[in-house]
């Protein structure tokens, strides 16, 4: 990087803290409105991956048009004080707010519901059964299907498995959004603290469960943020099936997060 590049991006740099500072000490529209232009392309960014798998008919530009008011909302409630990077916290309230805006439409048919929960129901019974988690063939079997009818159910179930990760860390309980419990150094909770570890303790061991191939689309789409398309140039399989395995992994996750709730 040269000298002049690193200079402007200082210089960037000092604009948008300054316009924090300005927005902080008076809220106003017009200064909002140029945080919102700053940080747009974090909304694409999300609704590309939010949109990853969804029916064709769901326009991105809608998930864009959602995801920009939880940019809105992000920027009037952030609060630099507490520590944390905007990015962070600003990706978590516009993934929320397609998220909201898509169940609030009740874009995934009602059979798909249900025959998600019977893979859930199916899964439970078999790691209960089994004392560990069972694989595609067995939950086939489970289900009296065939492993090819199953696979395309993953397909159908992918609707489902648009989910935050906070989502099924709050599986079965009413715990609300990570991002709304992040620790605040000025007003700590220690009650807060200790559940909010043990729901991230609950969701480790899930995670250490699932099979290796699951793991590695959890850990890869999840904490490296990598698309669909490159987990399957990683593991040396199509897009197609990529969703699949994400499918699977989230009905998995779901599944033995409500199991120890006591759901």
């Amino acid at each position: 990087m040269t000298t002049q590049e690193l200079d402007a991006g200082t210089t960037a740099e000092t604009a948008i803290q300054a316009l924090w500072r300005e927005f902080a000490g008076s809220p106003s529209q017009r200064v909002r409105d140029r945080l919102v232009l700053h940080y747009a392309p974090l909304v694409k960014y999300v609704a590309g991956r939010v949109g990853t798998g969804l029916p064709t008919h769901v326009d991105v530009a809608d998930l864009i048009q959602s995801g920009i008011f939880g940019l809105v909302d992000a920027i009037e409630k952030f609060d630099p004080e507490r520590g944390l990077r905007f990015e962070t916290y600003a990706m978590q309230r516009i993934r929320g707010a397609i998220l909201d805006d898509l169940r609030s439409q009740d874009w995934v048919p009602r059979v798909i519901r249900s025959r998600a929960r019977e893979v859930e129901r199916a899964l439970d019974r078999l790691g209960a059964r089994l004392r560990r988690t069972p694989t595609d063939a067995e939950l086939a079997a489970e289900l009296g299907i065939t492993l090819e009818e199953l696979r395309d159910l993953y397909g159908q179930l992918r609707l489902t498995s648009v989910v935050a990760l906070e989502d099924l860390v709050a599986a079965g309980r009413d715990s609300g959004s990570l991002v709304d419990s992040l620790p605040d150094e000025d007003a700590v909770d220690p009650a807060a603290v200790l559940v909010d570890r043990d729901n991230r303790r609950q969701l480790a061991e899930a995670i250490a469960q699932l099979t290796e191939r699951d793991r590695i689309v959890v850990s890869l789409y999840y904490f490296e943020s990598l698309t669909l398309a490159e987990i399957g140039k990683v593991l040396g399989v199509t897009e197609s099936r990529v969703s699949q395995l994400h499918t699977r992994a989230v009905l998995r996750l779901r599944a033995k997060l409500v199991e120890q709730a006591g759901v």
